[in-house]
């Protein structure tokens, strides 16, 4: 008699299951007032499947698991096996080989090795009701995400360091929110946790599953929200791993022009297999609810959403209308968006997604359901704009500009992520042309841009302080840096503009739509400078004016709808950020002269490679309105 209830393996097989990581892998349950341990796996094609492990000395002989009816899952009852032991399946697949798998439901693998490890969550002592309970989803909040990689934030820290360190780095920097680049478990370190083996195995790298429960509550007892990278889209060729799991493709599609990605050595989910559903739901879910994960940015979605990607033709396969957008995918997500929804803590979805493919977030009806989407646009735009000496931008002006075409038609979040800095591609700031002074001055001028540009924000470990190399997987970050003044500036700009970004609702409150938003000086190429309004919810303006070139303008007109005064706030050029300090703009009372489409205009000035953001206080008789540039 099967330990598995009929409801359970209806549902799993079905797709419909959100919790398979229950009923499916190791799970200590009653038998006969006994406690054993319940090892179930699904292999419909194969000829046979054992537990071996530890206790039977890996003899495929000893614990024979049986197949519970037609449902292709198999089962067994162990007493003799102990928590912390090794285990893994001995598959006799249909191809007649005898493969040894990791158990894909296992919650805890083996440190240095590839065996699944018996094991049985524990009630954590969560302590985070509080923040969980005040978690909303409205886009009208502040986001700024400093997204790292574990192992070489400062090498060597484990889980429960990195609660302490990193937790109060972020706090003090002032991100509202860390992003974690994959912890599933994963085989190959240079793949930095992007070809999964152990979906629901958090990577014994930096300690326990118990050890990462406690640095996200941490996060969450200090206000830090905890984000994780997730990677449905592809899994290894690993031999224990998923591929071929029963001797057929099981996980994969069985067509090679749905199943290969050759870019990346990996194989596709099948997503159209109701059982791959199960398992990838129920991982989201799994996250999510059991690890207060409070959202995945999800990994290649384009990968996903198109049969054709990466692929040349004759290399993929057509829907069944003949078109290249995977429909099974496409399913998918909305499936997940939906099981999530009602999960404590309003957990959001975040796509990595590089393509036009329209009503990716919920801004649209029919969407396929994510909270936010890179702007990958808007990301490669400015890298590519920045990138060029300031002589040539006024040729390239629109790479400033054109994002505003599109900035309100998703909810986005501006990336410069891990992926700016490696492969050649040089450090943040090596990315800046000039002098020593000047790569400084122009990495300032773009993170100020990002700031004030519509969209939430994220950033790599590793940029606010200027680091001089791409980053290394293996390595600490050049922490050491911070002993030269010019990369100390650079972090203490980073943080206090991080801290005037939280206190400034006009930066975040209005990010979706042109009410939030407004050209001043849009198409100044000839002096490569650009100005706009952030408004807040009451319609308070804040004018963001930047000059991309190194001559510094101390005489620059601005158009102004209102007669008021601009009050400077806040400089990329103070002193103690490293800026020359010289282009002070002290109030400037606007002068009722019509300017471009203006009544009055007022005259500020701007400091080389510098971002200036203003206040203005309308004349009494002008106070009616807080509107006062619109």
């Amino acid at each position: 008699m099967s330990h598995l209830t009929d409801e359970e393996l209806y549902y799993f097989n079905e797709g419909k299951t959100l919790t398979a990581y229950r009923s499916l892998g190791c799970h200590l349950v009653e038998n006969n007032g006994e406690k054993v341990w319940r090892f179930a796996v699904w292999a419909p094609n194969a000829h046979g499947v054992s537990v071996v492990g530890d206790w039977n000395y890996w003899n495929a002989d000893a614990d024979r698991m049986v197949p519970v009816g037609s449902t292709g899952v198999w089962e067994i009852l162990i007493g003799i096996a102990k928590e912390g032991q090794l285990y893994k399946y001995a598959v006799n697949g249909a191809d007649g080989c005898v493969q040894m798998k990791a158990d894909p439901y296992a919650q805890r693998c083996e440190p240095q090795g590839t065996a699944s490890m018996v094991y049985e969550a524990q009630p954590f002592p969560w302590t985070d009701d509080a923040y969980i309970a005040s978690c909303t989803k409205r886009h009208n909040e502040p986001m700024n995400i400093y997204e790292c990689h574990l192992g070489s934030w400062k090498k060597g820290l484990s889980y429960r360091d990195l609660a302490t360190e990193l937790v109060d780095y972020a706090v003090d920097m002032g991100y509202s929110h860390l992003e974690f680049m994959p912890l599933m478990a994963y085989p190959f370190n240079p793949s930095w946790g992007y070809q999964v083996t152990g979906y629901y195995a958090p990577t014994t790298r930096y300690g326990a599953p118990d050890d990462l429960k406690y640095l996200i509550n941490r996060a969450h007892e200090k206000g830090i929200g905890v984000i994780m990278d997730w990677v449905p889209a592809h899994f290894t060729r690993d031999a224990y791993g998923l591929a071929r799991f029963d001797g057929t493709p099981l996980y994969e599609h069985p067509d090679w022009r749905r199943s290969e990605m050759k870019q990346w050595g990996t194989l596709l989910f099948d997503y159209g297999r109701t059982q791959v559903q199960s398992f990838l739901v129920s991982n989201a879910c799994y996250w999510l609810k059991e690890f207060h994960i409070d959202g995945l940015r999800v990994d290649a979605v384009s990968c996903m959403l198109y049969l054709d990607y990466g692929r040349s033709d004759g290399e993929w396969l057509p829907n069944v209308y003949g078109g290249h957008e995977n429909l099974d995918a496409i399913a998918l997500f909305k499936k997940i968006r939906q099981a999530i929804a009602d999960i404590p803590g309003n957990k959001i979805m975040i796509a990595e997604e590089s393509t036009a493919f329209p009503c990716v977030t919920d801004k649209h009806g029919d969407s396929l359901g994510f909270d936010y989407k890179w702007n990958m646009g808007w990301m490669n735009d400015m890298l590519t704009y920045m990138h060029m000496d300031s002589l040539y931008r006024k040729w390239h002006h629109d790479k400033l500009t054109f994002s505003l075409m599109y900035a309100f038609s998703e909810h986005y979040i501006l990336p410069f992520s891990h992926d700016e800095v490696v492969h050649g591609k040089l450090s943040m700031l090596n990315k800046m042309p000039g002098d020593y002074w000047q790569k400084f001055a122009q990495l300032r001028l773009l993170y100020a841009y990002q700031i004030a540009h519509p969209g939430k924000k994220l950033t790599f470990m590793g940029m606010e302080i200027g680091q001089f190399i791409e980053w290394r997987f293996d390595e600490s970050l050049d922490w050491l840096l911070l002993d030269y003044p010019k990369h100390a500036e650079m972090q203490r700009f980073v943080k206090e503009m991080n801290h005037f970004y939280h206190r400034t609702p006009q930066l975040y409150e209005r990010d979706d739509d042109w009410n939030g938003f407004e050209w001043i000086t849009v198409d100044d190429a000839v002096h490569s400078v650009a100005a706009f309004v952030r408004k807040d919810n009451s319609g308070e303006p804040l004018l963001c004016a930047f000059n991309f070139t190194p001559v510094p303008w101390d005489d620059y007109c601005l158009g102004s709808e209102k007669a008021g005064t601009y009050q400077e706030v806040f400089s990329t050029d103070a002193p103690y950020f490293g800026g020359a300090g010289m282009h002070y703009s002290k109030p400037a009372q606007t002068v009722e002269e019509p300017f471009d489409k203006f009544r009055h205009r007022v005259h500020v000035k701007l400091p080389p490679y510098g971002a200036v953001f203003f206040r203005f206080t309308p004349n009494n008789n002008e106070s009616e309105s807080k509107g006062a540039l619109s």
